[in-house]
């Protein structure tokens, strides 16, 4: 039995402006904008590339056993790319305020840049560059 993690509900304050802020600053893909059943609203976002989405609701959490998080409180999300400079360029010229790619060790998969989200929702992104020439699931089965 295999179990992918596909999706992973956000806490924001207005989702149309976390969607504007996903799909516009990040390049993020909106999968879904729809009504699910009445007063509930979900909007789900996809990062180019990516098997896992996000998704943006207001009453999502009515749904849910357990505590409410507040719109903010997520810190240590983290997207994956092969190239940190060019995701750097590229997440600039489309207005994201987001860190400059720090090496915090030598090896593969070292390298972070860090963004919060109109919440103050908390992304780190990392570079893995074998991820330019080897798929994900292939680099994960193959690792020591």
């Amino acid at each position: 039995m295999e179990y992918t993690l596909e999706v992973i509900p956000l806490p924001v304050s207005d989702v149309d402006r976390a969607k504007e802020f996903y799909r516009d600053k990040l390049g993020f893909h909106v999968d879904i904008d729809t009504e699910v059943m009445p007063g509930m609203r979900i909007v789900q976002l996809t990062p180019p590339g990516s098997g896992c989405s996000i998704a943006l609701a207001d009453t999502l959490w009515d749904t849910m056993d357990g505590p409410t998080p507040a719109p903010g409180s997520y810190q240590g999300l983290q997207l994956c790319v092969a190239d940190a400079k060019a995701a750097h360029a590229e997440l600039t010229a489309r207005g994201l305020d987001v860190s400059e790619p720090v090496a915090h060790a030598p090896q593969d998969g070292g390298t972070f840049m860090y963004f919060k989200d109109p919440d103050g929702n908390g992304w780190a992104i990392q570079e893995y560059t074998v991820r330019a020439k080897t798929p994900l699931r292939e680099a994960i089965v193959s690792a020591p």
